[in-house]
């Protein structure tokens, strides 16, 4: 049996939105696998980014709400952020959700909201960079139907971790 699939919308992140991603991220599990709990300067700077990719190229790391209006998370996508490892010049598809809304399928959804969005803006391919302990968001990324492309070795912390690709353009 499939579980319905939930109401979820999509918006830039707003400079408010930095003290609720901050709220609700302030979790350990949330964060296992990002370095732990940031301060709401590192949010703000962030939902900034964030909002300046939307204005530049037409997607970001977007706001997530539920049917309420309740903001539950981001998801979205965005140049990579680094420049001394991974994908670089690459289109990232992230996620992340606050802890009471995990098992619901709110990410899902959402990310595959997120890869109509960037394929109608002309974003031939995209990679999602996954930490190998994290299953459930490599559950997400198989579900979106993203091949594994590469295993690697995270250059802070050397952790093992994963590189998922999905094609969106002929």
């Amino acid at each position: 049996m499939t579980r319905p699939v939930p109401v979820v919308r999509l918006r830039v992140p707003t400079e408010e939105d930095a003290r609720t991603w901050h709220r609700i991220f302030d979790d350990p599990d949330v964060m296992e696998f990002h370095g732990g709990p940031a301060p709401l300067a590192e949010y703000e700077e962030f939902t900034a980014r964030q909002r300046a990719h939307a204005a530049e190229r037409g997607f970001c790391l977007w706001t997530m709400l539920d049917a309420e209006g309740e903001v539950i998370g981001f998801t979205g996508a965005q140049p990579w952020p680094h420049t001394s490892f991974g994908p670089v010049g690459e289109i990232e598809i992230g996620w992340r959700l606050g802890r009471a809304y995990w098992g619901k399928g709110y990410v899902t959804a959402a990310a595959q909201a997120t890869l109509e969005r960037v394929r109608a803006a002309g974003v031939p391919t995209v990679v999602a960079m996954v930490d190998a302990r994290n299953d459930r968001s490599v559950a997400v990324a198989r579900r979106l139907g993203m091949d594994l492309e590469e295993t690697f070795m995270t250059p802070v912390g050397r952790r093992k971790a994963y590189r998922f690709r999905l094609r969106l353009q002929p």
